[in-house]
């Protein structure tokens, strides 16, 4: 068995077809280097070859569409970069043009005028004309024809790949010579038969052949159904195995005691009643923290949700058993703002709070140093300084970090090693809401709480959306809050790739500004990325004392400034933003008791996927609501960045569409851990064999090195 399986093995330039030449360009273009790698290598889309239109038939309005004809006429416009290949395809009822502008000098020695083609692509209108620019066109071959599906597979390519002959005519024939050789001993099944039964799966082995070659709609969703369901299991498995691993393995101090600390804050401090969500979190860390294991709980909780007062109180708990506690922001003005609002709530109360930030320095830093080694300062709040060599704790016993997705694992586990003999208890924190799917992803060896309820008191932000000609009934709405005592803020975009421009766009906003509201009744602020910091803080405490009334910034204010009497947020050239990042800004107003109003400005030309984000906005408050559409609207790798986009490369899953697979595949996951955690029984021996050839570990977040 295992010799008949080493042909998948096979470097790709011995497939007959490929060679040197076009093995070499396999592998620089698509990561093609073995026969496995090309089977993996699945279509993007199908071409249906029993259903063609006819040209009388098609419009600028039709979708992509499928044509059979002769190929009359083809001649070559322009030079250098303007060359440009036009052909004339007609059939019994018409004719169409056919533009290609790359690929020309390929094109030019392979079109044969008079040959029949089938041609497929998106219909363009340009000067009244219809014509098909960049189509997909294939020789219509009757040998070709009869080995190949009636569903054509399309596969990702570039124009160096369709130079040798690797376009969706040449990658069909690999893959056709691929499955002449290969049959179900080459691809046992890879998942327990009560699995593949219990949700009607086809085989490993046919699920693989029907992806390439289906012969119906039906066939091709059985095969995506089993490859997903295929790619989501195997992650998770991995996922919820670091996950029970690290709850066997790493110990965690125990926090046995709810002590003075807690009882106190709780009785005498806390300055309204929590919600039922914050208690029900709160619950979750207490019972995690005096388990023996370490605590790795990621806290979601939407921008106001109060995740801040849970975290305070963990530290608390920290406190009442012996330990200190931290607490790790990205940004400065993020830190500062923790170490402001945590050192209000706890005045009064006999507990040591320092701030470390690069800015700090001198003696002022030696000392507190000093007593941070010393077991003096009970709680830390500060930035990246904090995991720097230097920074000695006397016992650290629970780390807080805040934003957790601007860090990566090296900066944790700097964190993580300033604890001994067990690692600090880990509490992870966002306020951008992450949705479920992809939580469950790149957080899922973690355990996850949610704050998904608001604070008592706190009325709904009233989001609109006005264009440039609603100016003046905006600034007469702005002068009005103003008079009522209130603050606004008016942000731009700032995207480095047109920094110049961006920058003139904002002088000439706050230029706008100071002459609508001129001084002495009224001050402007305005704070943006290339003012020195010292500039920067100085406006921005203006403002935060409510000196200046109007606050004119680029998106360095989205995280980090809590102004209660702020009740404005007008957002200028709102189709440039993401959904994310609108809702980030949005939370920065509706902080105090007052009606708060976000105003969504933009041009009358919006694309569709700016309407989309702006009726989202207007639409809905909710976060986790924004999330997921934004996850609809930008793919999750466009979410998490670059940073932790690593697990989310799929061949075939979609977190935006697959979440109800996701669900199975994770329950069925951790049922197969819990019955037979070590994968002993005989109907799991197909799921070791394939984990350990294929399915790399994960790095969790609970990782320590």
């Amino acid at each position: 068995m295992q010799g008949s399986q080493d042909i998948l093995e096979s470097p790709i330039e011995f497939l007959k077809g490929v060679g040197p030449i076009r093995g070499d360009m396999l592998k620089k273009e698509l990561g093609i280097f073995k026969f496995r790698d090309l089977l993996m290598h699945y279509p993007f889309r199908y071409v249906d070859k029993t259903q063609f239109h006819k040209i009388n038939e098609i419009s600028s309005e039709s979708d992509a569409v499928q044509i059979r004809g002769i190929l009359r006429r083809v001649e070559t416009h322009g030079q250098g970069r303007r060359r440009r290949l036009v052909g004339r395809l007609r059939d019994e009822t018409g004719a169409i043009e056919l533009v290609w502008f790359k690929g020309v000098h390929w094109l030019e020695k392979n079109l044969l005028v008079g040959g029949e083609y089938v041609v497929y692509g998106k219909v363009n209108a340009f000067k009244g004309q219809l014509n098909i620019p960049h189509p997909e066109i294939e020789s219509i071959n009757v040998s070709n024809n009869k080995s190949a599906s009636t569903f054509a597979p399309v596969y990702p390519s570039t124009e160096k790949l369709n130079q040798k002959g690797l376009d969706a005519k040449g990658r069909r024939k690999l893959m056709l010579t691929l499955f002449s050789k290969l049959s179900p001993q080459h691809l046992p099944e890879n998942l327990p038969q009560y699995i593949v039964d219990k949700l009607r799966l086809p085989t490993h082995f046919e699920a693989l052949k029907k992806i390439h070659f289906p012969t119906s709609q039906n066939e091709l969703d059985q095969a995506r159904k089993r490859l997903k369901f295929e790619e989501l299991f195997f992650l998770q498995y991995r996922l919820l195995e670091v996950r029970k691993k690290r709850k066997g393995a790493i110990k965690g101090h125990v926090f046995s005691t709810i002590g003075d600390h807690f009882n106190q804050f709780f009785k005498e401090k806390i300055p309204f009643e929590l919600t039922g969500a914050q208690k029900r979190v709160i619950k979750e860390i207490r019972k995690d923290l005096g388990g023996g294991t370490q605590l790795n709980r990621l806290l979601q909780g939407d921008v106001g949700s109060g995740k801040t007062i849970v975290a305070l109180m963990t530290m608390l708990i920290a406190l009442d058993n012996g330990y200190q506690a931290c607490l790790m922001a990205p940004t400065e003005i993020l830190a500062q703002q923790h170490y402001a609002g945590i050192g209000e709530m706890m005045e009064g109360l006999d507990i040591e709070l320092a701030f470390l930030s690069g800015s700090v320095k001198g003696k002022k830093r030696k000392l507190l140093l000093e007593r941070l080694e010393a077991g003096e300062i009970d709680i830390l709040i500060g930035t990246h300084a904090l995991i720097e060599p230097p920074v000695i704790f006397k016992n650290l016993g629970l780390a807080i970090i805040d934003e957790q997705h601007r860090f990566g694992v090296a900066q944790r586990a700097k964190l993580w090693a300033k604890s001994k003999p067990y690692p600090p208890h880990i509490l992870v924190m966002t306020a951008t809401p992450i949705p479920r799917t992809l939580a469950m992803t790149l957080y899922g060896d973690l355990d996850v709480s949610v704050i998904d309820e608001l604070p008592p008191g706190r009325k709904e932000i009233k989001t609109l959306h006005r264009t440039e000609n609603h100016r003046l009934r905006v600034i007469g709405f702005m002068k009005e809050e103003i008079a009522k005592g209130r603050q606004v803020y008016v942000v731009y975009p700032l995207i480095e790739e047109s920094a110049t421009l961006d920058l003139q766009n904002l002088m000439q906003g706050y230029e706008v500004m100071e002459r609508e509201f001129p001084k002495p009744d009224f001050q402007v602020s305005i704070v943006h990325g290339r003012m020195k910091p010292a500039d920067k803080d100085f406006e921005m405490q203006r403002f935060v004392k409510g000196e200046t009334q109007i606050m004119v910034a680029t998106t360095v204010i989205e995280v980090g400034v809590n102004v209660p009497n702020a009740s404005v947020m007008i957002i200028e050239n709102t189709e440039r933003f993401g959904l994310s990042q609108l809702h980030q800004l949005r939370g920065r107003v509706g902080r105090g008791g007052e009606q708060s109003y976000c105003l969504l400005m933009s041009s009358f030309k919006l694309t569709s996927d700016a309407k989309e984000r702006i009726n989202t906005m207007v639409r809905t408050n909710n976060g986790f609501e924004i999330a997921e559409a934004d996850l609809k609207l930008r793919g999750p790798g466009n979410i998490v960045g670059t940073q932790q986009s690593g697990l989310l490369n799929f061949k075939i899953a979609d977190l935006a569409r697959d979440s109800k697979i996701l669900d199975t595949a994770r329950e069925i996951a951790s049922r197969v851990l819990e019955n037979d955690p070590k994968l002993e029984r005989p109907v799991h021996q197909g799921l070791k064999s394939y984990l350990m050839k294929y399915v790399g570990k994960v790095a969790g977040w609970g990782r320590i090195s």
